[in-house]
């Protein structure tokens, strides 16, 4: 059975710790068309769909080859809205309108790391595996997160767990964490469950060298520097 699929790309205008972050100038380009021309170039989408509050990020998406048939409502693109009441919006507005997906694809804004070669693997786990309900893009961290220290109230340096202060690092668990890329979950699991990370989530791990989050001014830095690295690579 040949399933439909949706990528939905959230974008709002009021981003706070990097102003305009999702449309401003990444190596020469607004940030957003990264994820979008990802997005065309993976071919196992039915629709790519970017949900904004903002006019002027409609504008980019709709020239990078994006659909966006509706504006956010403004309560849902304020600092303190969830991604998830985004996405259950547009699921449900497209579906009002008679459009319907078997799966989606959340995929962020700000990664311009993303390859198509990953997207398709998300979908083709998710049409291989009927009973996995999500798939997740994760990265491991460099380090034990049990050997994690904190910064107590008067400045010194505690352990968060340390109970093991003594344990090697190759015995302990390896840690993963979210890459920030994209997340594939069945639609109607997402609009029962209301959440993204679901019971049965599988993991498609990236290496580290190709994850950056982007939130600071020193993380836009790091991501630049590393984009020419890899791009640099890539030439040779």
């Amino acid at each position: 059975m040949i399933m439909k699929n949706i990528c939905l790309i959230p974008a709002r205008g009021g981003s706070q710790r990097i102003p305009r972050k999702n449309v401003r100038r990444f190596h020469g380009r607004p940030m957003i068309t990264y994820s979008i021309a990802a997005a065309r170039a993976a071919n196992v989408f039915d629709s790519i769909v970017v949900t904004t509050d903002d006019p002027e990020i409609a504008d980019i998406a709709r020239n990078a080859g994006a659909e966006v048939p509706f504006l956010r409502p403004a309560e849902l693109a304020d600092n303190r809205a969830l991604p998830i009441w985004a996405l259950l919006h547009a699921l449900e507005t497209l579906a009002a309108r008679g459009r319907t997906f078997d799966n989606m694809c959340l995929l962020y804004a700000t990664a311009p790391f993303v390859r198509p070669a990953d997207l398709r693997e998300g979908a083709s786990i998710l049409e291989s595996a009927p009973e996995v309900p999500c798939v997740l893009a994760v990265t491991d961290f460099g380090f034990p997160i049990l050997r994690a220290l904190k910064i107590a109230p008067n400045g010194s340096l505690e352990m968060f767990w340390p109970e093991y202060e003594t344990t090697r690092s190759n015995d302990l668990p390896v840690g993963y964490h979210d890459a920030g890329q994209f997340l594939w979950i069945r639609t109607p699991v997402v609009l029962r469950e209301k959440r993204l990370y679901v019971p049965g989530m599988q993991p498609l791990v990236l290496p580290r060298y190709r994850v950056q989050d982007i939130d600071t001014e020193e993380d836009w830095a790091r991501a630049e520097k590393l984009y020419a690295l890899l791009e640099g690579a890539a030439e040779r």
